[in-house]
């Protein structure tokens, strides 16, 4: 093995949790078969140097761990030299980008806000076709946190469909008039652009059936920069404690805007409800080693409690 090679090995058994992130991170995209395929014997065409070469995607741990999965390698997810590795690939589905957007609005304008933006949304959800394919996931208003703020995020295919969607926002002269009139009655906004983790896909539209769609409540970290793999690893060997009770309608991690910041979205029929939940999930004992272990990588936590615009595609 190169020194080159060795190098980045060294480096991972210093750190044990990032091995094994990494390792886990990587098994997403490994194939189940740990030995080499078969070959049938005197099948023309088949190369035993490109079949055996582990740059060209491994099927084994090892190989995966370097080069990445041949899998992953036709999908474009992962580059062929492992110093190019982002933790955003290793960590992240890579299928859509989601745009995360804060809208501040004071108290009077509240109830025209909420008009205003029912119209732009809901137009921009019936000309999502021709804009690059854009979504609405959800729209809520917060009402425990930064309380007078609404929260959307939308659904872009990839970045490519992000310029998509921003150019024919700017052509759409119906859209912009709708989007003006929403602007008018906000005092700040914020975009952001993060990317769903690979162990958790966004929900779909539902209806929950709850009261009034139930209670949200976004959970966000910010991260030391550089922790984003530790974390991941941490926080999804927890997931499995929690999803005994509830399920996250979303998971993300940022990639444009504010960096270094993940966000977990929940949704519960109410409060109560929620205390319970969460009390449970401490009776599992790997939820207490995760607290432990994330809480470490983090600089600020925050909550913020949201309940669904009458618009919203999530309730």
């Amino acid at each position: 093995m190169s020194r080159s090679m060795l190098t980045p090995l060294r480096a991972l058994r210093a750190n044990p949790l990032r091995l094994r992130a990494i390792t886990h991170a990587a098994s997403i995209h490994t194939t189940p078969r740990l030995a080499g395929p078969t070959k049938s014997p005197g099948v023309p065409g088949e190369s035993d140097a490109q079949e055996d070469d582990p740059k060209q995607g491994g099927e084994g741990f090892f190989g995966t761990l370097i080069y990445g999965s041949k899998e992953a390698k036709a999908e474009g997810l992962v580059a062929g030299d492992p110093a190019h590795h982002p933790h955003s690939a290793l960590v992240g589905r890579n299928k859509y980008i989601h745009e995360k957007i804060t809208h501040s609005v004071p108290p009077a304008s509240r109830d025209a806000y909420l008009s205003a933006a029912e119209k732009y949304y809901e137009a921009l959800i019936g000309k999502g076709a021709t804009l690059g394919g854009i979504k609405v996931m959800g729209s809520w208003e917060n009402i425990v946190g930064d309380v007078g703020s609404f929260t959307h995020i939308l659904e872009h295919q990839g970045y490519k469909g992000y310029d998509q969607s921003l150019r024919g926002l700017r052509r759409d002269p119906e859209l912009s008039k709708l989007q003006s009139d929403m602007l008018a009655h906000i005092t700040s906004r914020q975009h952001q652009l993060v990317s769903e983790f690979s162990f958790w896909p966004s929900s779909p539209p539902h209806d929950s059936g709850y009261p009034d769609g139930g209670i949200f409540e976004m959970r966000s970290y910010l991260l030391k920069p550089g922790s984003l793999l530790d974390w991941e690893y941490a926080w999804r060997q927890g997931l499995e404690a929690r999803k005994k009770f509830v399920v996250p309608v979303g998971a993300f991690f940022s990639q444009a805007g504010l960096l270094h910041e993940v966000h977990h979205i929940w949704q519960y029929p109410d409060m109560e409800t929620r205390k319970r939940t969460r009390d449970q999930a401490w009776t599992v004992g790997s939820w207490s080693n995760t607290v432990k272990d994330t809480v470490k990588l983090a600089y600020q936590m925050r909550s913020q409690i949201m309940v669904p615009t009458p618009f919203s595609p999530i309730k």
